[in-house]
């Protein structure tokens, strides 16, 4: 068939197998050509898909040489219809790792449940026997607690007051002002129960009461902070209040990993065009400007560039991980220099829909957004016939829940 991008919102219905698949390929090329990373060897990613779990995996089988197991929720395709676009990453992401003679293998289905978390105790005890790195990177709008059976919905709201501040609609560069609610105590509780640590926690403990998790074990979670503008909606609105807990969880693993001289981090990483990030007013606006001024500035990252600065730079130095006053890695540090800072909030004043795309980079976010579905990406034709229907090459089936 012939796959074109069907827009709904923030969303995108299709997924193209061929772009997919030249995007991972890149990311691959990107993580040979920086050289070899002394990392961990064996690592199992939960939320290994997209965005900064995918490059994760990908930064550790490419630069590392890792056996890899991913754990993810895809939607497979269907005669007719294509899958979600991390099915068809995953596939390329394997097809690549076999190629190269390295172990990957992945399990679809719910990260939160008891089961997922069972099945994948069994993978690596039957294959790997112990890992060495764990890479936290879910990111899901709706938990159902396996031990409660409650199932919470994250919302995505100021606290203690409205917020209204401008935003576009990255699909027709129109800016508008946009105004949001405060959360109540309920919304707050359930975002925590969804985006916080407490399951990064479960599948720490399952691993470790299995005696999964070798000496010097690492475990790595994934946050973000960034600037005032966005503060309101983010840092210290409901998501924030997860990514509090997120990183104290970091504090509580760590303790639980001494006898493994183990250690659990926090990255903040930079603001990157998600699916996720593309539906939370303020960001579309906020990052258009950023990116054209680190563009400008020579120091932007994509999500490949800065998880492989992650490995290379931060956690794998055969030193001290470098880390901020709070306990967090802080790969951030170029989106949040003072100077980068100064210009995007002179920007964001006098931002309108008539001059943002000449003091922003609209066009820039709208290609990395057909990106995520593997739309827009260079050397593929998109005028050829493609084959919806592909297999994930290591993909161990779920178990039912009984």
């Amino acid at each position: 068939m012939i796959i074109e991008p069907r827009m709904r919102g923030f969303i995108c219905l299709t997924a193209h197998p061929k772009g997919c698949e030249q995007n991972i390929i890149n990311q691959i090329n990107y993580i040979k050509s920086q050289g070899p990373i002394d990392g961990a060897k064996k690592v199992l990613v939960i939320g290994a898909s997209t965005g900064f779990g995918l490059a994760s995996r990908i930064t550790s089988a490419f630069g590392s040489g890792a056996s890899t197991i991913g754990v993810y929720f895809e939607k497979p395709p269907k005669e007719g219809k294509t899958a979600s676009p991390g099915w068809y990453n995953t596939a390329a992401f394997e097809t690549e790792a076999n190629k190269a003679g390295l172990y990957a293998k992945s399990i679809n289905g719910d990260a939160f449940s008891n089961e997922v978390k069972q099945q994948t105790i069994d993978l690596i005890k039957a294959d790997l026997g112990q890992i060495d790195l764990i890479i936290y990177s879910l990111a899901s709008p709706v938990r159902t607690n396996p031990n409660t059976g409650i199932t919470h919905r994250s919302v995505l709201k100021p606290i203690g007051g409205s917020f209204t501040n401008k935003t576009v609609d990255f699909h027709t560069g129109i800016v508008s002002d946009v105004s949001i609610e405060p959360a109540n105590e309920e919304e707050i509780e359930n975002t925590i129960a969804v985006m916080g640590g407490e399951d990064w926690g479960m599948w720490i403990d399952a691993l470790k009461a299995e005696k999964l998790l070798a000496d010097g074990f690492t475990t790595v979670a994934y946050s973000y902070i960034g600037p005032a503008v966005t503060e309101a909606v983010y840092r210290k609105g409901t998501i924030g209040m997860a990514k509090n807990h997120l990183e104290a969880t970091a504090f509580t693993i760590t303790d639980k990993l001494a006898d493994l001289k183990g250690k659990a981090y926090v990255s903040v990483n930079k603001a990157l065009v998600t699916q996720a990030s593309s539906a939370i007013p303020v960001i579309p606006l906020y990052i258009s400007l950023l990116y054209k001024i680190m563009k400008e500035e020579g120091i932007h990252e994509g999500c490949i560039e800065q998880i492989g600065r992650l490995f290379k730079d931060r956690l794998y130095t055969n030193g001290d991980v470098p880390v901020d006053q709070e306990g967090r890695i802080r790969i951030d540090d170029w989106e949040m220099r003072d100077d980068v800072q100064a210009r995007v909030a002179t920007l964001w004043k006098d931002a309108t829909t008539e001059n943002l795309p000449a003091i922003g980079d609209l066009a820039g976010y709208k290609t990395d957004f057909l990106n995520l579905f593997g739309f827009d990406v260079a050397g593929v034709n998109y005028q050829a016939d493609v084959n919806e229907m592909v297999d994930v090459p290591g993909l161990v089936e779920a178990k039912e829940e009984e």
